[in-house]
């Protein structure tokens, strides 16, 4: 049996990054990740923050008031179940026929399903199949977000030069933050034209402009988003590493099998590493918090407006503190750039729901700022990171499912869990001490990544574990 710490000295080298020598030709390919992602998390984002506003009561309310935001924070949940599936079909053919092919498929597949959402009739209609129907969506828009990632920061991070792998694979990763700009942005401009419910009134939420219709634009919108999408990425070179694996006719036949046969420990360690990012960014782009705060019947009851305006504003900042996080770590290595991250989300766990419980918008805007700080230095080194850890083989596969798992395990059903700790705490307490556990897994995984910073070095990283013999 083979060691799962290598594939052997000719594959690991087998990562010809920065082979493009045209500033243009770079600026190409992260125009297009950084629009293509975009695009993708917008129609994720947009499906979250309706779940925390306005499904529970246009598809689910025969289930109870309580109840019924369970499930429609359920039904964000359930969409990560299906990323694996995405992220394994994406992963397969990604490494058999290329990493364009597969963004232009994935992001077809998120924009039809954010577009039908937009025109699907509600239980009032249709009865038990509008949330049949809108379960199944989302299942689609979860196949096509498992598959996107890993795709996208390949086109960035092996088109990069050796010593800009954390610069360029931060392209596709602030595509995230700008999606939840562009997300909030929208809702609060349709908000204010076709308003909801205002706080503490007791009018139905199926009786405003808002909850008849106007929650479907930012839906109907994505169908404009995506032909730009599709426009940008049909435009960009296939990725030079899986050119020169297609040309050495290096490419592995069962990719996915060589993976878990090989490096199911570097998957687990790796899922684990970002579980606890997403576990607390899903607070914000999983709609809990916009929830929390706008709640009629909650602690706090803010309009909904300026709530999506403060979610917007923060992702600027996520933005920032992401790009910054990509570009230090080529300074100062990985893993020291995730280390500083997991303090600094500590430190913003435990401020977030003291100054948001305060009850004032400048106040929640402070919380959300101090948060994005950590968000956006433990998710702006994850390209590089996840893309120097496989070989490049079975690099889309290794990048996709890893990612796919670890939001499985961190921010697929952080809303669902937060908003049961709170109906049966009535506190937000033990919602800060779950948040702070799931980061101190992810710190640990990370101490468990023996990472060089990409100035020193071009080989993949590897699991720290101690050597293993190989065996006939």
């Amino acid at each position: 049996m083979s060691t799962p710490a290598a594939d052997g000295p000719d594959e690991d080298i087998l990562t010809p990054t920065g082979t493009i020598a045209s500033p243009k030709d770079r600026r190409r390919v992260v125009f297009a990740t950084v629009i293509g992602t975009t695009v993708e998390w917008y129609d994720f984002f947009i499906y979250a923050f309706a779940a925390a506003t306005v499904f529970a009561a246009l598809f689910f309310e025969p289930m109870g008031e309580d109840f019924a935001q369970i499930v429609s924070f359920f039904s964000v949940g359930v969409s990560f179940l299906f990323r694996p599936l995405g992220a394994f079909l994406a992963g397969h053919y990604g490494d058999k026929i290329g990493r364009r092919p597969m963004l232009v498929i994935t992001l077809l597949l998120m924009g039809a399903a954010t577009t039908l959402v937009g025109v699907l009739p509600t239980t009032a209609v249709i009865g038990v199949w509008g949330p049949i129907l809108l379960i199944f969506l989302r299942v689609v828009q979860g196949i096509s977000a498992g598959g996107e990632w890993g795709g996208a920061v390949l086109m960035a991070v092996e088109h990069a030069p050796k010593k800009k792998r954390g610069l360029f694979g931060a392209s596709p990763q602030i595509g995230v933050p700008i999606g939840l700009l562009l997300a909030s942005m929208v809702l609060a401009v349709v908000e204010a034209i076709f308003p909801g419910v205002p706080a503490g009134s007791d009018i139905a939420l199926a009786d405003t402009p808002f909850g008849q219709w106007g929650w479907r634009i930012p839906f109907l919108l994505s169908i404009v988003l995506i032909g730009v999408g599709y426009w940008v990425r049909r435009r960009v070179e296939e990725s030079p590493v899986f050119e020169e694996i297609a040309e050495r006719k290096a490419e592995t036949r069962m990719p996915i099998v060589k993976l878990l046969r090989h490096h199911l420990l570097l998957v687990i360690v790796a899922a684990l590493v970002f579980a606890g990012n997403n576990a607390v960014g899903y607070m914000t782009t999983g709609g809990y918090v916009q929830h929390y705060a706008t709640d009629p019947k909650g602690p706090i009851g803010l309009d909904a407006g300026p709530v999506f305006w403060v979610v917007a504003l923060s992702g600027v900042t996520w933005l920032v503190f992401t790009w910054l996080g990509g570009w230090l770590s080529d300074k100062i290595g990985r893993r020291n750039m995730y280390i500083i991250g997991w303090v600094c989300m500590l430190i913003g766990i435990a401020v977030l729901f003291p100054l948001v419980n305060v009850g004032t918008i400048w106040s929640m805007l402070i919380a959300l700022v101090i948060l994005t700080v950590g968000l956006g230095f433990t998710y702006g080194p994850q390209a590089a990171l996840y893309s120097e850890l496989f070989p490049a083989s079975i690099r889309f596969s290794g990048v996709s499912i890893s990612y796919a798992i670890g939001a499985v395990l961190g921010g697929a059903f952080s809303p669902l869990i937060a908003q049961a700790i709170f109906q049966a705490t009535g506190s937000t307490t033990w919602i800060t001490w779950y948040l702070a556990g799931v980061v101190v897994i992810a710190f640990i995984a990370t101490l468990r990544c023996a990472t060089a910073p990409a100035s020193r070095s071009t080989r993949s990283t590897r699991i720290s574990r101690p050597a293993v013999s190989s065996t006939a």
